[in-house]
């Protein structure tokens, strides 16, 4: 048993491999350089000028105290087919899985630790000693044990062991892993879930529904009613919103904002493909170069409207020049380059 789960681990940290190749290139790195540097500035520059009203301090901790408590899951590589092959070996499975869940008790609480460690600092500033300090490291560990194994307790029960939710529970937890990775490259596996949502459905009207736009009605249908290209869009759209609205340095927050407008076209770029499964669409009368004229008018339009957003919540004539500048580059030259990369 030990030696079938292994071998599963050691797929999937094979398959990611192969994925963070395309998260951490060279332009990404210096991007994480940057970031990394001016963090470590700011951080300098708040001991050295720490706030006297703490309470923006206090509501920041706050805040990534929580996050830190609720980041985490725990591995069981089990897959669909086990709930029917290994159900006669239900003790050894459920013995990995307390087994996976100390190691993810270790790995995330150490990690935990760890940042919240290395802010101490800030923390001395707000008037915790080492001892108060060092209870409440214990005390939030003690937290995340409990929100692991009520993760756990979801599925692994006193009377036995949830088979079919436990499947579902590691499903959702590569499924968020192979997501994270799709924001840089095309990705297999990922699941898609498409909900009608009739609440969106005036905005098809905003395309004049003939041969011409045949593919742009698609795109669009794809986009409005599939979770994984409309939620990507509002949070990447709400990140670049928030950069340029809460960052005082006006190259971070312009930077940072071009970053996630960036990802963004990037990622639409698989709607070419999102219909190549579905065969019916074979029976148009459209060629290759149709439907690449109609995904680029279409991601045209959305960054139009994404620079739209952006223009209304930048109060600087320079950070405006810059995204104008900038997305017209990526909206005229390097969208037409990147399809015709993908296409061929």
């Amino acid at each position: 048993m030990k030696a079938l789960f292994l071998k599963r681990r050691q797929d999937f940290h094979k398959q990611q491999s192969k994925y963070l190749r395309y998260v951490f290139n060279d332009h990404f790195v210096l991007v994480l350089m940057f970031l990394l540097g001016f963090a470590l500035v700011q951080y300098s520059q708040l001991l050295r000028q720490f706030p006297s009203n703490h309470l923006p301090v206090q509501a920041c901790l706050v805040v990534l105290v929580l996050l830190l408590l609720n980041v985490g899951s725990v591995a069981t590589y089990l897959e669909e087919a086990d709930q029917h092959f290994l159900l006669p070996k239900e003790e050894e499975v459920v013995t990995h899985i307390k087994q996976a869940e100390r190691s993810a008790f270790i790995l995330w609480a150490g990690l935990q630790t760890a940042i919240l460690a290395f802010l101490y600092p800030i923390f001395n500033r707000l008037g915790f000693s080492l001892v108060t300090f060092s209870l409440c490291l214990l005390v939030l560990v003690a937290v995340k044990k409990i929100l692991l194994s009520r993760k756990v307790g979801r599925f692994l029960r006193e009377e036995g062991l949830d088979w079919e939710k436990a499947v579902a529970f590691e499903s959702n937890r590569k499924q968020a892993i192979l997501k994270f990775y799709s924001l840089f490259t095309s990705v297999k596996g990922i699941s898609t879930k498409v909900k009608k949502r009739t609440y969106l459905n005036p905005l098809l009207k905003l395309v004049k529904e003939d041969a011409k736009n045949l593919w742009v009605t698609l795109y669009l249908k794809a986009f409005l009613r599939s979770s994984d290209y409309l939620g990507l869009f509002l949070r990447l759209l709400l990140l670049s919103s928030l950069s340029l609205l809460f960052i005082t340095n006006a190259y971070l927050s312009v930077g940072l904002a071009l970053v996630f407008n960036y990802l963004t076209l990037f990622q639409l770029l698989s709607l070419y493909h999102h219909y190549d499964y579905h065969y019916m669409t074979g029976l148009y009368p459209e060629n290759n170069q149709g439907k690449k004229a109609n995904l680029l008018a279409f991601l045209r339009g959305l960054s139009c409207l994404i620079l739209v957003t952006n223009l209304l919540l930048c109060h600087s004539l320079e950070k405006a020049l810059i995204l104008v500048v900038v997305m017209g580059i990526v909206t005229l030259l390097y969208l037409p380059y990147k399809l015709k990369k993908i296409i061929d």
